[in-house]
């Protein structure tokens, strides 16, 4: 299981591979090498909403409350809120993030998909939270809405094109 965490303003890649004794659980903290962890599954235990497990000679009392990519985490007598986004809100963050609309002059793929629908064309002046295409990632159509007002320099793509994360879809001018 992969999924990416924020804790404290730090990020984190997590991966999760469950064997039949353990698992191995590898850290990455953005900017930084990854380091790997292997939890006995004799040393877990799991009860109704917590689990206790030992890590590097210590115990681990585990609370976990939350929902959405928000959670409160008790452990260590004090409680740290973490936001965990799997899959589903990977994709959607990252289409949000590659999108470079905070005040950037292009729009680019968070993430490798396949271009469902455009609805710009170049010279186009297109207001805050109108779409601007639609793009197919993970199996789930994902409407791409311009988050501040924009004119349509470029289209970089066209309908049906399967691009890669990082890929240029749009470019803007001031209107």
């Amino acid at each position: 299981m992969y999924f990416e965490a924020e804790l404290k303003g730090r990020k984190y890649k997590v991966d999760v591979v469950e064997q039949r004794n353990l698992w191995k659980i590898s850290l990455q903290e953005e900017g930084k090498a990854w380091t790997h962890h292997d939890i006995s599954k004799s040393d877990f235990q799991e009860a109704e909403q917590y689990i206790s497990f030992l890590f590097n000679g210590q115990s681990y009392l585990i609370d976990v409350i939350g929902q959405d990519t928000e959670y409160t985490v008790f452990t260590r007598n004090s409680f740290r809120v973490i936001k965990i986004f799997n899959d589903e809100m990977l994709l959607h963050e990252s289409l949000k993030k590659g999108s470079g609309l905070g005040g950037g002059k292009e729009l680019k793929s968070g993430m490798p998909g396949k271009i469902i629908e455009i609805f710009v064309k170049p010279g186009d002046i297109v207001k805050a939270n109108k779409p601007l295409l639609i793009m197919e990632a993970m199996k789930m159509e994902n409407e791409i809405r311009s988050s501040r007002d924009v004119k349509i320099a470029d289209v970089c793509i066209k309908q049906g094109d399967s691009v890669e994360s990082g890929a240029l879809l749009l470019k803007f001018e001031e209107p």
